[in-house]
This record gives structure tokens, C-alpha cells and sequence, in this order.
């Protein structure tokens, strides 16, 4: 006797439906969350992982920071870099904003690059939507309204690392600067500690210039937002001098000249956080001691 074949397709969308859920229950989110842009698969990945999966090691703490760093649980980390993207795609609704977040695709069919305790696969690529572990979209919400929703991402450190993509638009509209870290701190629970850096310096001096100014922008934006998130400069005169025309620093064809002027390589990823370390440390010991982030931090249970 056959089956019909309404009763096939409920039984399809049934296994579908347990499987997600199964999926879901087995999902455990990362207690430090990471979101960059393209720069996380091109080489940077790696470095933010290791930087972040052992501060205990990179940050000379005083005791009651090193209570604070043990409060931060296992340090699981999860490192998620979504194409061409900067905050404005992670706060939309609507729009080709959203889209390079929620759109598959349509060359590669895979949207971002991610690494630590988020990804045990060999394969660092995904498309966003695909997984447990990256259900950040639906309709008529930003990725960030989706993302931390109850009993789904609840970070206790939330670094967030944008520029090349924004570069224009922040150092041409300072307003639009102001607009989109008002959007974001609107999204972002009140009581995570978070910390926003600017991305490593690119190849080319002209490039650099741009984003100097658009960093300026920025920072006086999250000044004149209340500065919830602390703020620390990827471009500063030591970066630039490592990464402003070392070729060592980027990818090269094999003729020696630069291929890629844009995404620094993983020798520049760890130039990067050793000289960015002091800074990128105070402000892990400055959002995890401020007043009323993560109440959690030492109450949440395990």
C-alpha cells in the first residue's frame, strides 16, 4: 500500500523540525563572541582566537581583574567574520544591508569565515543561516535582534571589529557615524560588556587615510553616544608602520607584488595584537569591571 503523499511530506518536515531542534539543544554559544568582517578568513581568524581563548595569558591582571577574566567561564570562543560587512548590515531589517549578512552567496554559496570553539570542522566557510550555530535571520529583524534573543547568544565579552567597509561612509558623513552606533547600542543587551576596534591597517597609504578618518569619526560617535561599548584603534602610528607598504604583511602573486592590499596575512594578524595587546587588555578589564555589565558575569549559573 502506498503512503500518501501528505503524509510523507509531514513526516519530511517533522524529521526536519526534530533535527533542528536537536540541533539547537546542542548548541552551546561561545562565552566571548567575536564579529568581523571579510579580514577573519583571509588571516586574521586565527589570531583573534588564540588573542581571546587565553587572556589569562596576554593580560597581566591585577586580582580582581583576574577574578574578573575567571568570571568569564572557559573563555569559549567563538570568531564569526561575515564578508564585506560593518554595523549597519548587523542592525538593518530590510535591505541589501541585511542581505550581506542573510543572502546566500549566489558565486560561492558561502557567506563568512569562522573559527574556535564555534567551528570543530576543518571547513572554516559557512553561509550564514545554515546551522545552529549561525541562525541570526528573520523577518522584519536585524541580525543582532535575532541573534540575542532569549536562549540563544548571550556573550559574556562582545568585541565587535569593523572599518574597510564603512570607511567611506564614516569619514565622509560623521552623522552616519552617530546613526549606526546608535542603532547599535539600541540592539545590544544593556549588561554585555562589549568592545569595539577598528581593523588593522591595509597596504596601501591612500586606503589608510581614508579609514584614519573614518576612525576619528567614529570614535567621537561613541563618545557622543555615552561610550557604552570601550572603543580601542586598530590604526595607530605602530600598526600603520608594520602594515602601510609591507608587502611581507599581505598576500603576494608569485612575481612578489602585493595581491591583496586590503586583508592583512597571519603574520600581520599577530604583529597586530602584540602591539595592540595593552589596549585591547585595558578595555577587557575596563567593560568587565564596569557597573552593571553582565551582572552575570559572577551570578550566571554554569
Amino acid at each position: 500500500m502506498k503512503t500518501p503523499l501528505k503524509q510523507l511530506l509531514a513526516g519530511l518536515l517533522l524529521s526536519v523540525a526534530g533535527l533542528q531542534s536537536a540541533q539547537a539543544e546542542s548548541f552551546v554559544p561561545p562565552d566571548i563572541l567575536i564579529l568581523v568582517d571579510s579580514l577573519i578568513p583571509f588571516g586574521s581568524g586565527p589570531a583573534f582566537a588564540e588573542f581571546f581563548g587565553d587572556l589569562k595569558t596576554h593580560c597581566e591582571a591585577n586580582a580582581s581583574q583576574s577574578m574578573a577574566l575567571d568570571a568569564l567561564g572557559e573563555m569559549r570562543v567563538g570568531v564569526i567574520g561575515v564578508r564585506s560587512t560593518s554595523i549597519h548590515s548587523w542592525v538593518a531589517r530590510s535591505g541589501r544591508a541585511k542581505d550581506a549578512i542573510c543572502k546566500v552567496d549566489p558565486k560561492w554559496r558561502v557567506n563568512a569565515g569562522t573559527f574556535g570553539d564555534i567551528n570543530t570542522t576543518d571547513n572554516i566557510y559557512v553561509q550564514i543561516g545554515r546551522g545552529a550555530e549561525y541562525q541570526f535571520c528573520a523577518p522584519q529583524k536585524s541580525a543582532f535582534e535575532h541573534m540575542f534573543r532569549e536562549d540563544y547568544y548571550a556573550p559574556r565579552l562582545l568585541l565587535l571589529s569593523f572599518l574597510g567597509n564603512s570607511a567611506s561612509r564614516w569619514a565622509k558623513h560623521p552623522e552616519k557615524a552617530v546613526e549606526d552606533v546608535e542603532a547599535m547600542m539600541a540592539q545590544l543587551p544593556e549588561d554585555v560588556p562589549c568592545i569595539f576596534m577598528t581593523t588593522a591597517p591595509a597596504y596601501k597609504k591612500k586606503t589608510v587615510d581614508l579609514r584614519l578618518k573614518a576612525q576619528e569619526n567614529l570614535s567621537a560617535a561613541f563618545e557622543k553616544t555615552g561610550a557604552r561599548c570601550s572603543f580601542v584603534p586598530g590604526a595607530t602610528p605602530e600598526t600603520i608602520a608594520a602594515n602601510q607598504g609591507n608587502r611581507a604583511h599581505f598576500r603576494k602573486h608569485k612575481s612578489g607584488k602585493v595581491k591583496d592590499p586590503f586583508h592583512p596575512n597571519k603574520t600581520a594578524a599577530k604583529k597586530f595584537f602584540s602591539l595592540n595587546m595593552a589596549s585591547i587588555c585595558t578595555a577587557v578589564f575596563d567593560q568587565l569591571s564596569a557597573p552593571g555589565r553582565h551582572a552575570s558575569l559572577v551570578l550566571r549559573e554554569e
